[in-house]
């Protein structure tokens, strides 16, 4: 089972990740975003795959740091800002690529949005 692996020049860490960044938790054709831990500063295929592997708590992007790059494309390996992925309904600003708009109900895992700044 694929732990690390190199896509577009970037490890990813994660549970039977495949060539997209896709993980044994996520596997539909449009789960191929990374995410940044913002302590350990990798990237994870999921939030479960980074419970696995590390032994701390996956941190959240605080957002004064959100125009710093925390998400890529797994497609082409565009890397963007908080910011650029929020703001990109749900497709990749390069390829345009679709990502999975479900992501957005975990959205609070790994960017202090508004309404979880104080769940830390």
């Amino acid at each position: 089972m694929i732990v690390n692996r190199l896509i577009h020049g970037k490890y990813v860490t994660g549970t039977g990740i495949d060539h997209e960044t896709r993980c044994s938790h996520y596997r539909s054709e449009i789960d191929i975003i990374a995410l940044k831990c913002f302590k350990c500063l990798r990237y994870f295929s999921c939030f479960l795959c980074h419970h696995e592997h590390e032994d701390h708590q996956f941190k959240r992007w605080p957002k004064a740091k959100f125009d710093h790059q925390s998400v890529m494309c797994g497609a082409c390996g565009r890397e963007m800002s908080t910011n650029e992925y929020l703001a990109s309904g749900s497709r990749c600003p390069s390829c345009h690529s679709a990502f999975n708009p479900g992501c957005k109900r975990h959205a609070h895992l790994y960017f202090q949005l508004p309404t979880t700044a104080k769940k830390e």
